[in-house]
C-alpha cells in the first residue's frame, strides 16, 4: 500500500484531501500541519523522511496572500520557493514522488486564450514569482514530480472568495466586485480528487499539468453566482467595477487549458458553476 504524505493539512486543500482520502483504499495517508512538519526547516524534512516510509508527497503548504506578498516578499519566497527546494531535494534523496500545487498567476494574462503548460511564464506579482521559483527548483532537483497549476481556489474550508462574499452578504453590506480579471473559479474538492487520481492512475507522465473547473468568468460573475445560489441577490446590493485598487497586479486573463490532464487520466471535470453548486449542496455553508 502506497503511503502519501500531505503537508499543509490545516489549509483548505489539505482539508479537502483529508475528506477525499477515504475514497482511496489503496493509499495510506499522513496529514501533517506546520506544527508537525515545518517545510522551511530542511533538517526537519530530512529527519521526517528518514524516519517514515513515504512514497508520495503532496505539498499543499503555501503562502497564498497575494496582496500581503507585495510587502512580505521574503516570507512568500521562503515558503513558496526555498521550502519547496528543500522538499524537492529530499524527495529525490528518499525516492519520493512529489506532487506540488502551483498557480495561474505564473502567467502575465496577456495571451487572451487559455494557457497551455508550455506557454511562456511571466508573473506580474510577488506571489506569482515566488510560486514560479518553486516550480523551477522542483524541475532542477526532482525528476519524479507532478506540478499542477490551478486557479481561483475556493471550498467550504478556510478563507476564500466564496466565504468572503457570504460573510458580506450575511452583514447585508453592499458589494462592489471587479470585472477586471477573467479566470476560472476552482473547487478545491475537485483539485483534491485530481491529485489523488494522478497517484492511483499510474498513467500520467511526470511533469507540469493544468487543472481548473471548466468555463470562465470574472470575480463579479463568481460573486453573482454565489448570491444567486443562496437567493441573496435581492438582499445584497452587488455592483460591478472595472477598476478595483489593489497592491498586487493581477493577470487580466488567466484561464487554464486543461486538455493535457484530461488526456492523461480519466477525469470528469465540471463547469465551475455546477461545481460551486456541489460545494453548497454537500457542505453546511450557511449565510
Amino acid at each position: 500500500m502506497a503511503r502519501v504524505l500531505v503537508t499543509g493539512a490545516n489549509g483548505q486543500l489539505g482539508k479537502c484531501l483529508k475528506d477525499a482520502s477515504s475514497r482511496y483504499s489503496t493509499l495510506d495517508f499522513d496529514f501533517v500541519t506546520k506544527a508537525d512538519l515545518d517545510i522551511t526547516d530542511g533538517a526537519a524534512i530530512a529527519d521526517y523522511f528518514k524516519n517514515n516510509t513515504i512514497d508520495f508527497c503532496i505539498n499543499t503548504a503555501a503562502y497564498t496572500n497575494v496582496e500581503k506578498a507585495e510587502s512580505e516578499k521574503d516570507q512568500a519566497f521562503n515558503i513558496n520557493a526555498e521550502a519547496v527546494k528543500n522538499l524537492a531535494k529530499y524527495c529525490t534523496e528518499f525516492n519520493v514522488v512529489l506532487l506540488h500545487v502551483s498557480t495561474d498567476y505564473v502567467f502575465d494574462g496577456t495571451k487572451g486564450s487559455p494557457y497551455l503548460e508550455t506557454d511562456t511564464t511571466n508573473p506580474i506579482n510577488v506571489y506569482g514569482a515566488s510560486k514560479l521559483q518553486g516550480e523551477t527548483y522542483i524541475r532542477e532537483a526532482c525528476k519524479n514530480h507532478y506540478i499542477v497549476r490551478t486557479s481561483w481556489l475556493y471550498s467550504q474550508y478556510g478563507h476564500n472568495f466564496l466565504k468572503t462574499i457570504l460573510k458580506y452578504a450575511k452583514q447585508e453590506k453592499p458589494l462592489t466586485v471587479t470585472t477586471e480579471q477573467t479566470g476560472t473559479p476552482t473547487n478545491a474538492n475537485d483539485l483534491a480528487t485530481v491529485l489523488l487520481d494522478l497517484i492511483v492512475s499510474e498513467k500520467a507522465n511526470y511533469g507540469t499539468y493544468h487543472f481548473s473547473n471548466k468555463g470562465a468568468g470574472t470575480w463579479y460573475d463568481f460573486a453573482k453566482e454565489i448570491l444567486e445560489n443562496f437567493n441573496l441577490t435581492e438582499k445584497t446590493k452587488l455592483a460591478q467595477t472595472d477598476y478595483y485598487r489593489t497592491f498586487a497586479k493581477r493577470p487580466v486573463y488567466s484561464v487554464l487549458n486543461i486538455s493535457k490532464l484530461e488526456k492523461a487520466i480519466p477525469i470528469q471535470v465540471l463547469d465551475w458553476k455546477e461545481s460551486l453548486k456541489t460545494v453548497l449542496l454537500k457542505h453546511s455553508i450557511s449565510h
